[in-house]
């Protein structure tokens, strides 16, 4: 196999690797977000927490940009609604 083809398979695996961990951090950030969001509705508050949300957009913004943004919002989506 030829060196940049070897390089593109390596990297791709890499890439793989990293897409799994991702998707598990996903996966634990919205089991502890039903957590979060289990005590506050026992408590009597409400299921969002809107101005919790506005502080993960904008530090999701301030680190990633403007797709920062569009990611924060994707992942508060996944995390709302397990309760």
């Amino acid at each position: 196999m030829p060196e940049h083809e070897r390089m593109i398979t390596d990297a791709r695996e890499r890439i793989d690797t990293i897409d799994d961990r991702i998707i598990g951090l996903i996966q634990e950030r919205s089991a502890v977000s039903a957590v979060v969001q289990k005590a506050r509705v026992e408590a009597g508050g409400r299921r969002v927490n809107l101005s919790r949300e506005m502080e993960v957009l904008s530090h999701y913004r301030d680190a990633l940009g403007k797709q920062g943004t569009t990611l924060a919002m994707t992942l508060l989506e996944l995390s709302r609604g397990r309760v």
